[in-house]
């Protein structure tokens, strides 16, 4: 558990591009850690149904903030791996961090939502194949990033005698997003520099000491990998039907909240906003003078 807890800003992919780069820069000023944008290419709707509309591209917008936004850290929640190749990716990843001058985080997982595979032809496959694959993947991605050379022969990606990508840092972070207790968060223990969930504080104790089991089955050193979350926040009474990971009431009970995420070893809590751009304007403003001060 680090020190200081780290509070990060989870901008909706939905908002226009200026107004993602305002409010990240209002965040990073007001004292916030990092900027996240998600990897998605419409909102979920649990099915195969398209959603309207289109959102902006991850990358693309994370391009952007390196540029525009000089302090936190930025990162992708999280790229899932059916959308690009590994070795188109670890590329993408390198330049950004460069441009950044080295505060971009690599956000990856398995892939999961249904419409957007759909809509747009991509393919998902069952979860044993996108495990499977997101394995392979990883193999790619951290070889590219780390090796001079890199050669994978695997069932789904293939690259030879790969070039390393140029990158301004010896490691650049990978975070993987992840629930599943056995093969997810294994892969966590064996290859990830962070890690991410959704969760409540009972949920991510759950799962951080599994993820524990795995690094020392591995002999890894638990602390090793930083431990990120995010949950929607609300300032007063959370409606029932809001959702499983959903925070909030008096500043009191929030305070509490995230204390008992702390003592369950969490690094940094990411807060997401789905709502408009004043609204999350006055979600983080709030956060950061009535909450913060006191989980600091």
């Amino acid at each position: 558990m680090a020190e200081q807890l780290a509070v990060g800003a989870w901008l909706s992919p939905g908002w226009s591009t200026e107004d993602v780069l305002a409010v990240a820069g209002e965040v990073e000023q007001a004292g916030y850690d990092s900027v996240w944008a998600a990897d998605h290419f419409m909102m979920n709707s649990g099915t195969e149904a398209v959603a309207e509309p289109a959102l902006n591209e991850c990358f693309s917008v994370l391009a952007a903030l390196a540029a525009a936004v000089p302090r936190v850290r930025l990162g992708s929640l999280v790229a899932g791996m059916t959308y690009r190749p590994p070795a188109v990716l670890a590329n993408m990843a390198a330049t950004i961090d460069n441009v950044s001058g080295g505060r971009l985080v690599l956000g990856v997982g398995a892939g999961w939502q249904l419409n957007e595979h759909a809509a747009y032809g991509i393919q998902l496959g069952t979860v044993r194949e996108r495990i499977d694959r997101f394995e392979e993947g990883l193999k790619v991605i951290r070889g590219l990033l780390t090796e001079p050379r890199t050669t994978v022969e695997g069932e789904y990606y293939t690259v030879t005698d790969a070039p390393r990508t140029p990158v301004v840092r010896p490691r650049l972070p990978i975070l993987i997003g992840a629930s599943g207790e056995r093969r997810m968060l294994g892969l966590v223990a064996e290859h990830a520099d962070e890690w991410n969930c959704w969760s409540d504080p009972e949920v991510f104790a759950q799962k951080s000491a599994i993820l524990d089991q795995h690094c020392e089955r591995l002999g890894r050193d638990p602390r090793s990998i930083r431990r990120t979350t995010q949950a929607v926040l609300t300032f007063g009474e959370v409606d029932a039907q809001a959702g499983r990971f959903v925070f909030g009431g008096s500043v009191a009970q929030i305070v509490d909240t995230i204390g008992r995420w702390r003592e369950a070893g969490l690094d940094e809590l990411i807060i997401p906003t789905f709502g408009s751009p004043a609204e999350a304007r006055e979600t983080y403003s709030l956060l950061q003078k009535e909450v913060l001060p006191q989980v600091r």
